[in-house]
């Protein structure tokens, strides 16, 4: 039951996270700014996740159940306000708070399951809660866009809103306090010199980091390449959107079956290979609309099977602080979600192989990170 709660809190979330990638275009023209300006929107959003592990410590302190409360209040307060002003500037705002909520709620979901879970059956819980982002792909954002064709870019707000509140209100009823679970009343500033004195950690957050540059590269750009070479529109977006999300379904569900197996490490060095080949062959596929839907599922199902391998992999390293090992985690995937968005519309500047090139680029960066990180445990 609770599995299933977070995975629908994580499907809310990551809607409202992810539906500015298929609809970057929709909302900028509704908006009147141009593409550039709502890359930098998503930007902002991505950096506010570095003060992430100024506030998820909280969650080693007083209780995971705390931490997950923290998030969904601010997250449904982002989604109400785009109602009463619905602005870019507001937008802008909302998007960066929302950001954070989801940003927050994660990590200290992860280390409540994991002070649950024995490690060697990690992967697998863990794989089945980060069913959120694909069931947002396969439900959430063709609902967006049904919404949006009808009411106008504001329409998925109200629903949003509604769906934290009940969230909120299921977190508090059904999810216990975990006080006797609290190993730490380090401060935060011990923490972080933990952290960043262990060369193990800061070599697996430098894998999460490059992975997510390399999948941002494609990720923010990929609904305007469709609208470019295809002239697809919203109805059109929404199916391609759930097409990734199909992949990355397969790719949680590879993770569940194989990551325990494989172990941890070797799952994440074949996810990064597998996205790169799946990266070089999406300008090859890309000539029709089929062949670029079947590269973007083989790009996010090689994806997917790693960012989530990542996941069980880190909540181990360091285990007396893992809600804050988790939240620099969290805090690096954001890290590369800012430094992949301006690079995205850079690199689209010289055509889609160009995009396609940066994000083998940056999986190269991320294999070394691996390697650096096991030969020091």
């Amino acid at each position: 039951m609770q599995l299933a709660l977070f995975a629908f809190i994580r499907t809310i979330f990551n809607t409202a996270h992810r539906m500015a990638y298929p609809f970057l275009g929709v909302f900028a023209r509704a908006l009147g700014v141009d593409i550039e300006t709502m890359s930098l929107a998503l930007t902002a959003r991505a950096i506010g996740g570095g003060i992430i592990p100024f506030i998820t410590p909280l969650a080693d302190r007083r209780g995971h159940k705390f931490g997950m409360l923290l998030a969904l209040g601010p997250f449904t307060l982002s989604m109400g306000i785009v109602v009463v002003f619905p602005t870019f500037p507001v937008l802008f705002a909302s998007m960066f708070f929302a950001s954070l909520a989801k940003l927050i709620f994660d990590p200290a979901m992860q280390a409540y399951i994991s002070d649950r879970t024995p490690y060697e059956k990690r992967g697998r819980i863990l794989a089945v809660t980060e069913l959120g982002w694909s069931f947002a792909f396969i439900l959430g954002i063709p609902l967006m866009g049904f919404l949006i064709s009808r009411g106008g870019w504001i329409a998925p707000f109200p629903l949003l809103m509604g769906l934290g509140l009940l969230t909120f209100i299921l977190i508090f009823l059904q999810i216990p306090d975990d006080e006797t679970l609290v190993r730490t009343r380090a401060s935060v500033w011990t923490s972080f010199r933990n952290v960043f004195s262990y060369a193990p950690a800061i070599a697996g957050l430098s894998v999460g980091l490059w992975a997510t540059v390399a999948n941002e590269t494609v990720s923010l750009i990929f609904g305007v390449w469709l609208e470019d070479s295809f002239g697809l529109k919203i109805a059109a977006l929404a199916a391609s959107a759930a097409v990734i999300g199909i992949s990355e379904l397969g790719g949680e569900g590879l993770v569940a079956v194989l990551a325990d197996k494989l172990g941890k490490e070797r799952a994440v060095g074949f996810g990064l290979a597998a996205n790169s080949i799946a990266a070089l062959l999406l300008p090859f596929l890309g000539r029709t609309t089929f062949g670029a839907l079947l590269g973007l599922f083989l790009f996010y199902i090689t994806f997917e099977f790693t960012i989530v391998s990542i996941i069980p992999m880190m909540t181990e390293i360091m285990p007396s602080a893992r809600a804050t090992l988790m939240s620099f985690n969290v805090a690096s995937l954001s890290l590369g979600r800012a430094i992949g968005a301006p690079l995205s519309t850079f690199l689209y500047r010289f055509g889609f192989p160009v995009v396609a090139i940066g994000a083998v680029l940056f999986n190269i960066i991320a294999v070394l990170a691996l390697r650096r990180m096991e030969k020091g445990k």
